[in-house]
């Protein structure tokens, strides 16, 4: 019997393995899948070193996009960041440009039909 290839990797997908998340397979840091985490996770399971770039290129194959994380903290008090948007966050707020004529050109303070 010869031994799984990487490119069976799609019954690992199927098997549940990510769906696991990278705390089951030891990450406890974040629940997020790296491509450094996947190359790792494929080295475990199929016995082979994959690089980084490789395990990038296998996850695309297999129909999965890279996904950012919410950058929310679990604790976060909706009604706070709502209280101090209105009380503080109109002093920290930069001013908006002055109506009037603007040009990007250092030479030229105006356009023409302001002329």
């Amino acid at each position: 019997m010869r031994p799984p290839t990487v490119r069976s990797a799609g019954p690992m997908i199927g098997d549940g393995q990510p769906e696991q998340g990278p705390a089951a397979h030891g990450w406890v840091e974040d629940q997020v899948w790296t491509a450094s985490r996947v190359a790792t996770l494929i080295g475990r399971k199929f016995h082979v070193s994959y690089s980084v770039s490789g395990a990038t290129r296998l996850i695309h194959r297999l129909g999965f996009s890279p996904q950012a994380p919410a950058r929310r903290v679990a604790e976060r008090d909706e009604r706070a960041v709502t209280a101090w948007k209105e009380a503080t966050g109109a002093e920290v707020k930069e001013p908006g440009r002055l109506a009037g004529a603007t040009s990007a050109s250092r030479t030229k303070p105006g356009s023409p039909a302001d002329r």
